[in-house]
Formats: structure tokens, C-alpha cells, sequence
């Protein structure tokens, strides 16, 4: 089927929807999305960020579509004609979407594990206006413990229900979900029950802001000071390929997560031991340097080669400067 995204024109399988049409354009022409998860089946049109227009249905029925459609959800038709970053109703739209997102998100970037990698942060910024008209109070929950290992900052939360469904299609039983209806509800665990499974931690990998996070990660360092490497050992679960990322901070390993693609959906999701218990790097075999976006502020702090590239030239004046001021400070 022919399908035509912002004056391009693509071909692809019927049954594809507009958002893997527009993945398969690639580039700015990719509507955001914040809930929908390839992986993830039944995932999508919960964000709506990824609304679209739809100006002619198709060849045998060119009518266009009435109201802005969610990408994620909407099939292809041969012939069809969509507008996403060339349609003035689709930004205004998503604008509005992105202001009600963050009606109640507390904006505690300065001190949130996922600033940098943040989607909400990425959308807040391309589409978010400058200041909010809402004048009442925000929700707010406290901080639970979902097992010894995920913290659930739930007033961060904006009900993408991606972890919902990762722990019901990789793990054996779910025991967290949404609770309560309306503003009040709610991503918990009945009666306070630990999430325990060997892929519990995934759910922290598809989150796509701040509201699981890994306790054992949390506060230590900001992403961007850290350098993405990508590692594999011969893990012992039978659903885990053990291929991860590792984050290295000096010689040692911050945190171990899934490796992601470019839209920052998990590859092959991962066991916990790889993930929680393995952060030496004898445990692992180095394959190299995690590309990185030059969009993303943690290529700021990322190299090509896995020893950085010295600062100073072969300069012998100083490299003799520097060894004293290191020398003195050091007696200091």
C-alpha cells in the first residue's frame, strides 16, 4: 500500500499503521509517542501525542478524515495522504495535549534520575508552551518501594500503562496495575505486594519519564556525565539474550540497562541478575561505544573510541605543567 506523510510517499504492508509508516520515513516526519511500544502488544492510544491528520482517506474514498487521529491506532489505506509536522491543527493540538500532561507532572527535573533521557522532557520542549494556565493543586502520591530494587514515584506518572503491559507479556504474574478511576488514578501494587519476577526491571526501561526508577542507580550520577558501552555475557535464563547496555562513570559500572533503538524501545528485554547483579566489568565482554544521537544531550559526554582523546598535545612544556599542578594538588 501507498501512503503519503508530509509530501513523502512510502510503501508498506497492509495492516501497518501511520506511526511504523512514518518510522519507516524515519526523521522529523515521526509522530512522538509516549505510550505506544512495538514490542508491547495492545500498547498505544492512551498519550494521544501522536495525533495525526488525515486529509484523504484513500484512492477509493478520498474523503478526509473528520477529527485528528491517533497514528498509533490508525491503519493505512492505499492511497492515503497524512499531514503531521506540515498541519498547523496537528502542533496546536499537540500542544494542548503536552499542556495536559503536565498539568500535574511536578517538573522536578533538577532532581529526576531520568532528565536526559526523558521523553516528556523531549516533547515538553518541541511542543510545551512557556508557562501553564492551571492554577490549582497538583495531585501528588508518596514514594513507594515496589520491591528491593524499583521505586515508584507515581506523581510523576502520566498513565502510559507500558509497564502494565510489559509485566503482563514477559513476566508469569502481574501484581501492579492501575487503581481507582478518574485524577485519582493510579499506578500500585494491592495491599503494598513486592514486584518480584526475574524481568521485573524492564518496567523501569519502559518508562518514559521519571516514575520507576532503579534504587540502586538513583542519585548517583546524571546521564550525560556517564558513557554508554555495550556488552554481552552468556546469561543462564533461558529469555534473556544478556546484550545490555553499560554505563561507565570512570571504571565503574553505574547501572546496566536494555539496549535501546532509536524511537528508545527496548531491543530484547533483560533479566535482573544481568541488569541488578552483574556491574563488574569482568562479568562482561565489551563490544564497544553505544551510538548515540547527536540530538541527545548524552552525546555531550560520549567518545568513539572506549579511552577518551587527550585534551592537551603532545606539548612537553605541558604536559610538564600539568604533572606538577596534579602533583601539588594531590599534596594538597
Amino acid at each position: 500500500m501507498k501512503v503519503t506523510i508530509d509530501g513523502i510517499s512510502v510503501e508498506v504492508e497492509a495492516g501497518t499503521t501511520i506511526l511504523n509508516a512514518a518510522r519507516v520515513i524515519g526523521g522529523e516526519i515521526v509522530p512522538p509517542a509516549m505510550c505506544y511500544y512495538s514490542k508491547l502488544e495492545g500498547s498505544g492510544g492512551k498519550c494521544r501525542t501522536c495525533l495525526v491528520k488525515v486529509s484523504k482517506g484513500s484512492e477509493k474514498d478520498p474523503r478526509p478524515m473528520p477529527k485528528l487521529v491517533a497514528s498509533c491506532r490508525t491503519t493505512v489505506m492505499d492511497g492515503m495522504e497524512v499531514q503531521n509536522i506540515t498541519s498547523p491543527e496537528v502542533i496546536e493540538a499537540r500542544k494542548g495535549i503536552v499542556e495536559m500532561l503536565l498539568i500535574n507532572h511536578p517538573l522536578d527535573c533538577p532532581v529526576c534520575d531520568q532528565a536526559g533521557e526523558c521523553h516528556l522532557q523531549d516533547l515538553g520542549f518541541e511542543h510545551g508552551a512557556a508557562k501553564t494556565r492551571y492554577e490549582f493543586d497538583r495531585r501528588t502520591f508518596e514514594r513507594i518501594d515496589i520491591g528491593d530494587k524499583i521505586q515508584l514515584h507515581m506523581t510523576r506518572c502520566i498513565l502510559c500503562y507500558r509497564c502494565v503491559f510489559t509485566a503482563d507479556q514477559i513476566t508469569d504474574h502481574r501484581i501492579h496495575g492501575i487503581l481507582n478511576r478518574g485524577d485519582h488514578s493510579e499506578i500500585s501494587t494491592y495491599i503494598k505486594a513486592a514486584v518480584d519476577n526475574d524481568f521485573s526491571g524492564n518496567v523501569i526501561d519502559v518508562c518514559p519519564v521519571g516514575a520507576l526508577t532503579d534504587r540502586t542507580f538513583r542519585f548517583k550520577n546524571r546521564v550525560w556525565f556517564t558513557k554508554p558501552v555495550d556488552a554481552h555475557r552468556d546469561c543462564d535464563h533461558e529469555k534473556c539474550n544478556g546484550k545490555v547496555t553499560l554505563w561507565y562513570k570512570g571504571e565503574d559500572v553505574l547501572r546496566v540497562t536494555a539496549r535501546k533503538d532509536v524511537y528508545g524501545e527496548v531491543e530484547e528485554f533483560i533479566c535482573n541478575t544481568c541488569r541488578f547483579d552483574k556491574k563488574k566489568t569482568a562479568d562482561w565482554v565489551i563490544e564497544g561505544p553505544r551510538k548515540i544521537s547527536n540530538h541527545s544531550v548524552i552525546s555531550s559526554n560520549h567518545y568513539d573510541t572506549l579511552h577518551p582523546l587527550p585534551v592537551v598535545k603532545n606539548n612537553p612544556v605541558l604536559i610538564e605543567a600539568n604533572q606538577e599542578q596534579f602533583e601539588r594538588n594531590t599534596r594538597l
